[in-house]
């Protein structure tokens, strides 16, 4: 669906709303800082109230009760009669229930495969696995948080004295977390945290040099973060061996080197786009990110499904209440009834905390227009372009499969990035609409604006301006063929985002549904 303008025009200041679909009672205010009362479009609405950029309009009379529709979806129902030319704000609107999961069709509309897309190539590096990496990097894994300030110590001395021996190494990373001891570490979703972990020591951007630093005494053993038969790649700190600080450190360093003088023979080398693990997210969301920046990363996630890549999708709270337009796409019954499965699990443990999906929008989604839960999900959807869902992860899982694929994350920025990154992937897109410094240690993020305002204004931490799908100065497959090719130029380190040029990386974050003892 190609989002339009009400009307193209060279105006800038000329009065303009987007109508996504036919159907739809209500539009978005396109004109920067929104429009004031007494505004009137070329089609001759006029507006009665102040409407700001990215909120909605009425564009018929809406009688109190009554469906208010915006993508040919019903995102709630008017609480009291709304006028054509009024506000339509959060207020207003009554939340619906969501898609009642027993009665969703699975894999009744599987999108047919489009054409093979050829040619289309990166430079990465390829591991003895098979897999390729974007970045050339050490993570040093850990097994529990009593050892995160000894790991601080030791990569600052690793990236001082170390490695500048070794060029061809990208970067030194301690993969810290709040895991390891004082949790039910029996229980059967700690599954979800220690295989979270597991999963990412083997991340392709690490070249398979796994090690790991623990305390000694934790619940969760250093072994099970190795490869079976690799216990000699963990440092203890309680090993009776170590006499003091110093020796510590010095183990850990020896153990790195080691592993430093094998990375640093790495080379990178032309690989068929098929080799990309691709992640996408999107985080403070607003009205446009259903209109720009998710809809042209539809299409290049479309693009890369065509051209063999590996392509994950996330965020279960904002999927669920588009869920119905996802599982007709399901290659098959089974993928569609893990897709419902993972809702369901969710909305479970949603319950078990005295919350539901409602407690996802946040007040800066808000104030960038998006009314509820099902205004957001309409848009955070649109990311997954049109291709079949292939295949369906729950946390922490590795994906095994290439195409599209739904890996199962709460929309935590933090929390969905760290389950990406052990699913494998090794490059993230993150779509914005009210901005964010967020980066990755262990993966490049390119960050795409929903809006060409928030781009101009922080035009050194945003990569990508995917806002001039609303002005009508490009269109969304104009758009998306310019992030395809910027996805090969940052996996093929020819272009830096700017989280890595600042060094902005946030913290990874275990999501760990298991009880804490």
């Amino acid at each position: 669906m190609e989002p339009v303008p009400q009307e193209k025009s060279d105006r800038k200041h000329e009065p303009r709303y987007i109508k996504l679909h036919p159907a739809d009672n209500v539009a978005i205010i396109v004109n920067d800082f929104g429009l004031p009362a007494g505004s009137v479009f070329p089609d001759g609405l006029r507006l009665i109230d102040y409407v700001p950029q990215g909120h909605k309009v009425a564009l018929i009379d809406i009688g109190d009760g009554e469906a208010i529709r915006r993508y040919g979806e019903i995102i709630g129902f008017a609480r009291g009669a709304i006028a054509t030319g009024a506000w339509v704000e959060e207020s207003r609107i009554l939340m619906p229930s969501p898609p009642a999961l027993a009665a969703l069709d699975l894999a009744t509309a599987v999108p047919a495969p489009l054409p093979p897309l050829e040619g289309y190539t990166f430079e990465g590096y390829r591991n003895p696995d098979g897999t390729v990496g974007t970045r050339n990097i050490l993570a040093i894994s850990t097994s529990v948080q009593c050892v995160a300030g000894t790991m601080e110590f030791a990569v600052k001395r690793i990236r001082s004295e170390l490695l500048p021996k070794y060029p061809n190494v990208d970067a030194v990373i301690a993969l810290t977390h709040a895991y390891g001891c004082g949790v039910a570490i029996s229980a059967p979703m700690a599954a979800v945290p220690i295989r979270t972990l597991q999963n990412l020591a083997q991340n392709p951007n690490f070249g398979g040099e796994v090690m790991v630093v623990g305390l000694g005494c934790e619940k969760l053993v250093p072994e099970r973060l190795v490869p079976e038969g690799e216990s000699a790649n963990i440092v203890r700190m309680q090993d009776e061996a170590f006499h003091g600080f110093g020796a510590i450190i010095d183990g850990i360093m020896k153990m790195a080197e080691a592993r430093l003088e094998v990375l640093n023979n790495r080379r990178r080398e032309t690989c068929p786009a098929s080799d990309l693990v691709i992640g996408m997210q999107c985080g403070g969301s607003d009205a446009f990110s259903g209109v720009t920046a998710n809809p042209a990363l539809g299409f290049a996630a479309d693009l890369l499904v065509r051209a063999g890549a590996t392509v994950m999708f996330s965020e279960v709270t904002e999927v669920r209440d588009a869920i119905h337009l996802l599982t007709p796409r399901a290659a098959t019954k089974e993928i569609g009834a893990a897709l419902v499965r993972e809702m369901s699990w969710y909305d479970d443990y949603l319950a078990t905390g005295g919350a539901d999906r409602s407690a996802n929008t946040t007040p800066g989604n808000k104030k960038g227009g998006l009314a509820n839960i099902v205004e957001k999900s309409l848009g955070s959807i649109a990311k997954s372009g049109s291709s079949a869902i292939s295949g369906v992860l729950s946390p922490g899982e590795r994906v095994r499969q290439k195409g599209l694929i739904f890996a199962a994350t709460p929309a935590s920025d933090f929390i969905c990035g760290t389950l990406q990154l052990a699913a494998g992937m090794t490059l993230q897109i993150f779509t914005t609409g009210r901005g964010t410094p967020y980066g990755l240690a262990a993966a490049p993020v390119i960050k795409v604006s929903t809006r060409t305002e928030l781009a101009e204004r922080w035009n050194d931490l945003i990569d990508f301006d995917a806002g001039r799908i609303a002005t009508g100065a490009a269109t969304i497959e104009e758009t998306g063929w310019d992030l395809f090719r910027t996805i090969l130029d940052v996996a093929s380190g020819r272009t830096t985002p700017w989280s890595d040029r600042w060094g902005l990386f946030n913290d990874l974050t275990l999501f760990n549904p298991a009880p804490v003892t």
